[in-house]
Parts: structure tokens; sequence; C-alpha cells
């Protein structure tokens, strides 16, 4: 008889409320990007976390909104799926914000499927009086039956301990799926390409980010030195905003590009030699055949 046990957790939520970093904080090591900007996560994600005997595995999936391009459908449906295969969810929410009828939708589906849902209330560093938060706590519990609340803030780091406690009582008999150092499925390929497509995020205009895509074209380690030689091309779908993300004498590009380099360096634990070039497009997010090649679907 075993004595490991294993839950398998979708992050659920609409978007920017905090699903990718609370997984980063979870994981203490950023498998997921992160920004300021809505839908930043566009497929599932997936992150491992053995501590002991449980092992938890939690998809982190794009936010829950309505979709106007074929790539949005993708991601929703990538919602779906998430919480179609899994244990339980872990739901988050925004500390100050009204129910949204994105949140009402997720509620509607975990009570078709009975499903045992977390509630995550995040962003709790945002609230000066408390009796708000609390406020907040009463509305949220009226609308489902969760098995635990649990008030979080994930830059901060508050109060995850005792929401990964609750996640493990989740867990059941079970032999371990991963290898217990494993932390996530992502090839090193994708997350490189999601690290440069993090730093566009933080970089540029709202807008332009969310029609970007960045294929890793070579990632090859040098046989004679620890460098890691990698070459990306970023799609966007205009050629105004080709010109946007180079930027004046190719500053933006150079911005974009040091930045990811630094950042892969510090996950991959060696030196990278990174190379970047921008192509555009047209339309390739109402396109299937663009989203599939993308990595997207």
């Amino acid at each position: 008889m075993t004595d490991s046990k294993t839950a398998f957790i979708a992050i659920v939520g609409c978007p920017n409320v905090g699903k990718s970093s609370i997984l980063n904080a979870l994981l203490g090591q950023k498998v997921a990007i992160v920004s300021d900007k809505p839908q930043t996560t566009r497929t599932r994600i997936m992150g491992v976390l053995t501590e002991g005997e449980t092992q938890l595995v939690f998809t982190d999936t794009p936010g829950f909104h309505r979709p106007r391009n074929k790539l949005g459908e993708k991601m929703i449906q990538a919602v779906s799926d998430g919480i179609s295969g899994v244990d339980a969810c872990l739901f988050v929410v925004e500390a100050q914000s009204k129910l949204r009828e994105a949140e009402k939708e997720l509620i509607a589906k975990f009570k078709a499927q009975k499903m045992p849902v977390i509630l995550a209330i995040n962003k709790i560093d945002t609230v000066a009086v408390k009796t708000d938060l609390m406020s907040r706590i009463l509305e949220l519990s009226k609308v489902y039956d969760f098995e635990a609340v649990v008030p979080v803030s994930a830059i901060k780091k508050d109060g995850l301990s005792d929401l990964l406690d609750e996640m493990k009582k989740l867990a059941q008999p079970s032999e371990h799926f991963f290898p217990d150092d494993t932390l996530t499925d992502q090839p090193e390929r994708v997350l490189a390409a999601e690290i440069i497509r993090e730093k566009m995020l933080r970089l540029l205009d709202r807008e332009i980010p969310h029609g970007v895509a960045v294929s890793i074209e070579k990632m090859r380690e040098r046989p004679d030195k620890d460098i890691l030689d990698i070459e990306a091309i970023i799609y966007c779908e205009k050629e105004s905003h080709k010109g946007i993300i180079i930027g004046k004498k190719g500053a933006m590009l150079k911005q974009i590009s040091t930045y990811a380099r630094q950042d892969m360096e510090r996950f991959f634990d060696c030196k990278i030699n990174l190379q970047c070039w921008v192509k555009v497009k047209e339309g390739w997010r109402n396109r299937e055949g663009l989203i599939h090649n993308f990595g997207l679907d």
C-alpha cells in the first residue's frame, strides 16, 4: 500500500486576477509568465509541486473571458478542458471586485460537475479596510460550497502556506505521476518563447503584445562552451506593429532581447546568446493553421 498522494488541480479565474503569480509563488520558480495586461496566459501550463509524499499537479489556465477571435476561442476551450480533467479547482478572484459575469459562468460549471473548489481571494495587500475583505468573503461564500476560502497575496507571499495546506487535503492515495524533481511539463523552447513574450507585454503598448507570437527556430548548446544559442522569430499582425517592436534604430527589440536573455540565464543557469527577428503574419489570431504552428491550440 503506497503512502504517496496526488491531486490534479486547475487554477481558474478571470484575466489578470493573479493565477500565474500564485502558481509561480507556490512553486518558488517562474514557469508561467506574468504581466499587468489581461489574457497573458494563452494555453494550459502545468506546474508540479512535490512535498514529502504529496504531489500537487497544477494546471494554470487562460483567463476566462469573451473571445474575440479564433485564438480567444482556443483559450476558452483550454479553460473548459482544464476544469473537466482534474480532481479539484483553485478559483482565483480579486479582493477588491464584485462578482463578474464570467465568474458566475465558472461557478455554474463547478456546480454542473460537482467540482471540489478552493477559493483564493488574491491581492489582499490592496485592501485597506479589513471589513471590506470580510464582506467579500461573505459574498463569495454564498454562491458556492467551497472546500475552503483562503485570502492571499501572491506578490507579498501572504497566505500561501495556508492555501497549500488546504490543497494537500484534496490529495488522494496514488503513485506520483511525475518524478519528484519535476517543475513543469513545458519544453525549454516554449519557456524561452514565453519569456520573450513576457518582455513585450511589459514594454509595449497594451494592444500590440496580444497580436504577437514567438517561435524558437534554434536552441542549441555549444559543445565547447557553456553557452546556449537561441534564435527566435517574433510574429506580429501589422507592418506598423513591426516598426514599434523594433523601435528607433532597433532600440526596443534590443531592450526586449536583453531583458529576455537575462531572465533566460537565470532560468537555464547558463550563458545565453539570444538573437531575435521580427516578421509580419497578418491576422494570424484568426488562422487555424498558424495558431497550430505556434503551439497555441
